[in-house]
């Protein structure tokens, strides 16, 4: 019989690594990402209250066809980003998931970034 290693179980396990050393504030709130196999999430959270201060996902209802893709993850960047510009949010601190920092999450970084977002 063939072990084969649950990937997530070691993608939560390098997820709570990384959150024991990041944390997020009000000026400074954590951009989470959640990256499943047909769509990419962000949000924005304060660690100190415990609540979601902004969010976007490539679920919403009128976001359009590319999902799943490189192409929708820098939509979802782009949209995180003006989002947080409206509730006068400039600087976060990124939180990859446990995901490697390459595709779809590395889009959507950069997505942020072009959008105003500082990290």
């Amino acid at each position: 019989m063939v072990n084969k290693p649950d990937s997530n179980k070691a993608r939560i396990r390098r997820h709570t690594r990384v959150r024991g050393k990041i944390s997020g504030t009000a000026e400074c709130p954590r951009l989470d990402v959640f990256r499943s196999n047909s769509n990419i999430y962000a949000q924005l959270i304060d660690d100190v209250k415990g609540v979601t201060l902004v969010s976007a996902s490539s679920n919403e209802k009128d976001f359009g066809e590319d999902k799943g893709n490189k192409a929708g993850a820098r939509k979802v960047g782009q949209l995180i980003a003006k989002r947080a510009a409206d509730k006068n949010i400039t600087e976060v601190v990124f939180d990859r998931g446990g995901y490697i920092y390459h595709g779809r999450v590395k889009e959507l970084a950069e997505g942020a970034r072009e959008g105003g977002l500082k990290f």
